[in-house]
């Protein structure tokens, strides 16, 4: 019989630490990406796009036309930032 000295075999691990790690990455990916904006006001753009593709209830329900259109920026322009969003975050659309 062959012996494991592989930290896999040897130990398990706590749901709750490893969802604890999942859930902090999820977060500094968010925050990275939304900082990475060069302006303020881009940022507010960033952070309500990351609302609409992950709970648009809490923006209620504004369209990426509506979005754009408050901040100047076309239904396009603010259709990237979701696909950005999305590429950086690993959320499928």
């Amino acid at each position: 019989m062959k012996n494991h000295d592989d930290l896999f075999f040897a130990e398990s691990i706590d749901p709750r630490v490893e969802a604890r790690a999942l859930a902090l990455e999820v977060i500094c990916r968010l925050l990275l990406w939304t900082a990475d904006a060069p302006t303020l006001e881009d940022r507010g753009l960033r952070a309500s796009v990351a609302l609409y593709c992950v709970r648009p209830d809490l923006i209620n329900g504004e369209t990426l036309e509506q979005i754009g259109e408050q901040t100047g920026r076309t239904r396009q322009w603010v259709h990237k930032l979701t696909e950005s969003f999305r590429a950086t975050t690993g959320l499928l659309s």
